[in-house]
C-alpha cells in the first residue's frame, strides 16, 4: 500500500545522464513509495530496448545538428524529445505498481488544462484523435517502471527528419508518415506550457492518490552510482549492440509489435540470431536471439522454445514462429 509520494524534477536536458537517474530511482524505491519523476532531453532520439538503430533513426543527420541518439531500458518504439516536450517516469515496487492509476495522473493532469485526453490502443493518450503520449513499461527486481512522452510543442518537422519509422508500422496505423498521428497539446490548448503541465502533474499525483507529495532531490541520489550508469547509456556498446551479418531475415507487424529476425542456419538448424523490436515486452524479447540458437527451422519446434514454462508469451512465441517459418519477408 503507497504510503509516500515523491517527486523529482531534473534540469539536466542530458539523456544518458537523465535515463541514468531514472534507472537509480528505480533500483532505489522502497516499499510504499511512488516517485514521480518529470525531465527532459535536449534534441534526443531515443529507442526502445530492443529496436535497431540505424533502422529507427537517421543517426547521421540527428548528431550532425547537435543532438543525441539514446537506447532505454524498456520495450516499444523510437520517440524524439526536445524542449517541446516533457516527459514522465513512475517508479514503484512491483506490490504498489498500478499501470491504470498512473495513466489516470496523466489524463488528470491534461484534462484540466483543457484538453479532452484519452486511452487509445496499448500504449498511448490521444486527443482529437491523434497522440500525443507513448507509454513503454519495465519491471526488474520487484520493482517497475513506467514512463512516457507529452507532447507539448514539439518541432515536428525535426521529428519527422530524424524518426525513420517502418512502414509496416505506418500501415497498420492507417497513415502515412510519423507527424500525420501526432499532436502538440498547444494546438488544442493555446495557453498550455511545459512548466503549467508540469505543475498540473504535481496536483494531478495527490489528487489521485490521496496523499501529500514530498520534492526530492537528485543530491539524495548515489551520484557515483548514477555516473556509472550514464556511462554505460553512452557507450556504443549499449546504443548500437554487436551488428553482425547473417544469412536471413524475416519481419512482420503483429498485435503486440513489429519484429525484425536475422539469422542464419547450418544444416536446417538456427545457428545464429539477431531481434530487432518495438513490443513491449523487453526482457522476453531480448532472450529470443539465444533461446533460436540451436533450435530446427520447424514451426513447433521453434514455438516450444519460445514459450515460458508457465505458458506466458504463447501468441508472441507462435507468430514468431510463423513468421521465421514462411518465405515472407526474405532477403
Amino acid at each position: 500500500m503507497l504510503t509516500k509520494l515523491l517527486l523529482l524534477k531534473t534540469g539536466s536536458t542530458n539523456p544518458y545522464y537523465n535515463l541514468a537517474l531514472e534507472e537509480q530511482l528505480l533500483r532505489g524505491v522502497g516499499a510504499g513509495e511512488c516517485v514521480l519523476y518529470l525531465w527532459q532531453n535536449r534534441r534526443t532520439v531515443v529507442i526502445g530496448r530492443n529496436q535497431n538503430a540505424e533502422d529507427e533513426c537517421r543517426v547521421q543527420a540527428l548528431e550532425a545538428d547537435g543532438g543525441h541518439l539514446a537506447r532505454r531500458l524498456s520495450g516499444g518504439g523510437a520517440v524524439y524529445h526536445d524542449l517541446g516536450n516533457l516527459n514522465f517516469t513512475f517508479l514503484t515496487t512491483a506490490e504498489d505498481y498500478d499501470a491504470a492509476r498512473q495513466t489516470q495522473v496523466i489524463l488528470q493532469a491534461v484534462r484540466s488544462l483543457g484538453v479532452d485526453a484519452e486511452r487509445t490502443g496499448r500504449n498511448d493518450l490521444t486527443a482529437d484523435g491523434r497522440k500525443f503520449s507513448g507509454h513503454a513499461f519495465y519491471k526488474t527486481a520487484g520493482r517497475g517502471c513506467h514512463h512516457g512522452t507529452l507532447m507539448v510543442n514539439v518541432e515536428r518537422e525535426q521529428m519527422e527528419r530524424y524518426l525513420q519509422v517502418s512502414p509496416l508500422k505506418l500501415r497498420a496505423k492507417g497513415v502515412q508518415s510519423v507527424r500525420s498521428r501526432v499532436v502538440n497539446l498547444a494546438e488544442i490548448a493555446p495557453a498550455l506550457t511545459v512548466e503549467k503541465l508540469s505543475a498540473a502533474l504535481e496536483s494531478a499525483f495527490g489528487e489521485v492518490y490521496a496523499l501529500p507529495v514530498t520534492p526530492l532531490a537528485e543530491s539524495e541520489l548515489d551520484a557515483e552510482a548514477v555516473e556509472e550508469k550514464r556511462k554505460r547509456f553512452a557507450s556504443p556498446d549499449w546504443l548500437y549492440g554487436k551488428l553482425r551479418p547473417l544469412q536471413c531475415s524475416r519481419e512482420a507487424r503483429f498485435d503486440w509489435g513489429t519484429v525484425r529476425l536475422d539469422f542464419s542456419l547450418a544444416e536446417g538448424v538456427i545457428c545464429d540470431a539477431a531481434l530487432w523490436s518495438d513490443g513491449l515486452e523487453a526482457d522476453y524479447l531480448s532472450a529470443v536471439p539465444e533461446a533460436l540458437r540451436g533450435c530446427a527451422l520447424e514451426e513447433n519446434a521453434v514455438r516450444r522454445r519460445l514459450t515460458a514454462p508457465d505458458g506466458a508469451h504463447t501468441q508472441a512465441a507462435a507468430d514468431i514462429a510463423a513468421l521465421l517459418t514462411t518465405k515472407r519477408g526474405e532477403s
